[in-house]
């Protein structure tokens, strides 16, 4: 798929979710934050800035969409058994910062 047919994709999905919404171009605009011409160059499948359309996806409540690029931290199992082994084994015992007074 070349790039201008996956911008045209995008652009599609958004205008099927917002007349699924029962949104008119201006109130998703206005939303966002973007000028109306924008959002319909969008639709159109017209390459529009990636910060109008994260604004977009956040008008219309479809940021989780992103979530694909969120990375995870990942413990190999070695790093995780050296972390298991440092953990504490013992309690330390009762309160020792009052030690009894000595008859000394």
């Amino acid at each position: 798929m070349s790039d201008r047919a996956i911008v045209g994709e995008i652009g599609a999905y958004v205008k099927e979710k917002r007349l699924s919404l029962n949104q008119t171009q201006a109130q998703i605009a206005t939303k966002a934050g973007i000028s109306r011409w924008t959002l319909g160059q969008l639709e159109n499948g017209e390459p529009v800035t990636l910060l109008s359309l994260i604004q977009v996806l956040r008008a219309m409540d479809l940021l989780h969409l992103l979530d694909i690029f969120k990375i995870e931290k990942v413990v190999s199992p070695i790093e995780l058994a050296k972390m298991e082994r440092r953990k504490r084994q013992r309690a330390r015992g009762g309160d020792r910062d009052t030690l009894p007074e000595s008859d000394w």
